[in-house]
């Protein structure tokens, strides 16, 4: 598109009609945690920044606080603080871990170095008398530490409310005030009592209403869509026909209807059969307007001889913009382009104070020229919110329980240089994985599986003779809302029938691994 530009206008996100507790993120994956463990209570969480200010604050009309827990003690130097000033804003607070540390420090309590951890389950011993906070709890039960520094000087005004043997302050609260903190981690499924002490302080303490559900957000992000794109001109989705853009554009279809056009940007890195099946559920199924732009050929031209994964990400954000912009030429009523953004993919491409743990499609591979206002419906939303939504919208299972994909699709599956070859490998390779996980009864179970190719190669025999071949390494991990990840258990049968087909059956490729490692400290996709 010679000589025009595209800019992007910066959209003002409408304050919500939910209640929302904001939990201030000192580091580690504690806060995303936390987020969700307040969602599945009904309520609107928000992760912050450490340097959040007051007014800030403010302006997203929170009705509670949250310190989350961090890797950090609060005598290292460079350790996160808050402004103090957000504790006088008349607001319930609760302190988590070094939340409930940094709590006491800032009020004038101490906090000492113990030199020795409280690590793992530890038995609780609530103190007499009642706390709103552990009311109807037993006066023991296990909870999940995890410190080497302990609070043993209490804040003016504060009093103990529980305890351990590694921890004379396990709990503490200003009741007056309305500031409450614990040591130990109720976010994590090892406290026994954990999401009934969040409970306690949502509802009990904060006052919160239960009111984040798919039906409210619908409405609610309907409404949004609405008054963000007014009642004329035309509204572009970049659909890529996974299951967020699908959401997206079939929430801003519900919303405006046929002033929607989805532009299908097919980049020839998607999985086998997946361009057939984007145009058969929406041009057909959904008859929401299809644009379908073959662009395989582009893309693999730029990326070659592209290896640094970094790189790979920005070709792709990039030529899908410049594609996209090609084809809006036909549209030059349309102010406004939709996207399937998501909270974990907003939270992992670096909030003010976090470190960028790589872009994302959607958030960080898109050129800063852009003469279109973006529409993200989905932006605070993650997947299993998303899959609830989707559901709501009438939407079939089939794109609802698809497995997450990454926009560079299988480009990130192949460390080094991608090229036709390559491409044909691992799409060959991720069906047999796809179709043995399928067959075992785990696709509900398994949050993604799929083969990823190695950048080298290994010797190997095959047909009883050398072969010097690319190793696949499959990948399958089990996830509520990718932020964490583990390995997904797989038998030993089932790796075997993998790697026996896909050693047999894809040309190229004469070993498996199977990737064991978690999230953190590694990522669900490799690059």
């Amino acid at each position: 598109m010679a000589g025009e530009e595209i800019h992007f206008v910066p959209h003002a996100i409408q304050q919500p009609e939910h209640d929302t507790v904001l939990v201030v993120d000192f580091g580690a994956q504690y806060a995303q945690l936390i987020a969700r463990r307040i969602r599945e209570a009904r309520v609107c969480s928000e992760i912050v920044p450490a340097d959040v200010t007051p007014a800030e604050v403010l302006t997203k009309a929170p009705k509670a606080i949250i310190f989350s827990g961090g890797p950090a003690s609060v005598h290292v130097p460079g350790a996160p603080l808050v402004d103090p000033a957000l504790l006088d804003l008349g607001l319930p607070v609760l302190g988590i871990c070094y939340g409930h540390q940094l709590l006491a420090q800032m009020l004038g309590g101490y906090v000492t170095e113990s030199g020795g951890r409280e690590y793992g389950r530890t038995k609780l011993e609530v103190g007499a008398g009642t706390s709103a906070l552990f009311s109807g709890l037993p006066v023991q039960f296990d909870v999940w530490m995890s410190h080497q520094d302990s609070v043993t000087v209490l804040p003016e005004g504060f009093v103990a409310l529980a305890s351990t043997e590694g921890s004379l302050v396990a709990s503490m609260a200003d009741v007056t005030r309305a500031l409450y903190s614990v040591q130990f981690h109720p976010e994590v499924v090892h406290t026994d009592r954990g999401q009934e002490i969040l409970h306690r302080f949502l509802f009990d303490i904060a006052d919160c209403r239960p009111n984040w559900t798919p039906i409210s957000i619908v409405e609610e992000q309907i409404s949004a869509v609405r008054a963000q794109v007014g009642e004329e001109g035309d509204v572009l989705c970049a659909l890529s026909g996974g299951v967020d853009s699908a959401v997206a554009a079939a929430l801003v279809h519900k919303a405006i209807g046929d002033r929607l056009t989805c532009v299908f940007v097919d980049h020839g890195l998607l999985r086998q059969g997946e361009t057939e099946q984007v145009i058969e559920t929406f041009s057909r199924n959904l008859e929401i307007d299809l644009v379908h732009v073959d662009a395989r050929e582009r893309f693999l031209d730029l990326l070659a001889g592209v290896s640094d994964p970094e790189k790979k990400r920005q070709i792709i954000g990039e030529t899908f913009i410049r594609v996209f912009e090609e084809v809006a030429l036909d549209y030059r009523g349309a102010q406004y382009l939709v996207q399937g953004t998501l909270y974990p993919d907003v939270i992992e491409s670096g909030p003010r104070g976090a470190a960028k743990i790589k872009s994302h499609h959607n958030v960080g591979g898109l050129p800063e020229s852009m003469d279109v206002e973006l529409v993200e419906p989905l932006r605070m939303l993650f997947k299993d919110e998303v899959r609830r939504i989707g559901t709501e919208l009438g939407l079939p299972d089939e794109i609802v329980w698809r497995q997450p994909f990454p926009g560079p699709g299988l480009a990130v599956r192949i460390p080094g240089e991608v090229t036709r070859d390559r491409i044909v490998m691992v799409r060959a390779a991720d069906v047999i994985v796809r179709e043995e996980i399928d067959k075992a009864g785990l696709e509900r179970e398994v949050w993604q599986s799929f083969a990823v190719l190695a950048a080298t190669r290994s010797v190997g025999v095959q047909g009883d003779g050398r072969s010097y071949g690319y190793p696949v390494i499959v990948r399958a991990v089990v996830s509520d809302d990718a932020m964490t990840a583990d390995w997904a258990r797989l038998s030993y049968d089932l790796l075997d029938k993998m790697s026996t087909r896909i050693c047999n059956e894809v040309p190229g490729v004469n070993r498996v691994l199977y990737d064991i490692t978690s999230k953190p400290p590694g990522t669900i996709e490799w690059e």
